[in-house]
């Protein structure tokens, strides 16, 4: 299986999904209804979960997301739910903007939906490449 990557959009973020266990989603996620985009991760995260790495990390550095792509973040985590269950380790790194407490709170709001450690990491800028 390959690994996964898109270029960020004006309406969907950047994608690097990685089959050595690292996934990183940064930017908006506002893709419109006839939208292919989420699919199209799920169904290789779905794929990953056959042969998943012992360690699975996802970091996330969203600066905006609406509720459609909340939904599907939030079942992308819930999967990492699965992986510790299996006695894999698995970990989410949320980045956040020091001026953009809304997006430290959606971080915190799904800490609170699922068994996975966070890690918080207040940013200045983008981080993640």
């Amino acid at each position: 299986m390959e690994d996964l990557r898109f270029n960020a959009t004006s309406t969907t973020p950047k994608i690097s999904f990685s089959m050595n266990g690292i996934m990183e989603i940064q930017g908006k996620s506002v893709p419109d209804a006839e939208s292919n985009f989420w699919n199209l991760v799920s169904d290789w995260f779905q794929l990953y979960m056959y042969t998943p790495a012992s360690k699975t990390i996802i970091k996330l550095q969203i600066d905006y997301l609406n509720t459609s792509s909340s939904k599907q973040v939030l079942y992308l985590l819930y999967r990492l739910n699965e992986l510790k269950e299996r006695g894999l380790e698995a970990e989410v790194l949320w980045f956040f903007n020091a001026n953009d407490v809304d997006m430290q709170e959606v971080g915190r709001d799904y800490e609170n939906l699922v068994k996975v450690p966070f890690s918080f990491l207040k940013i200045q800028e983008a981080v993640l490449s």
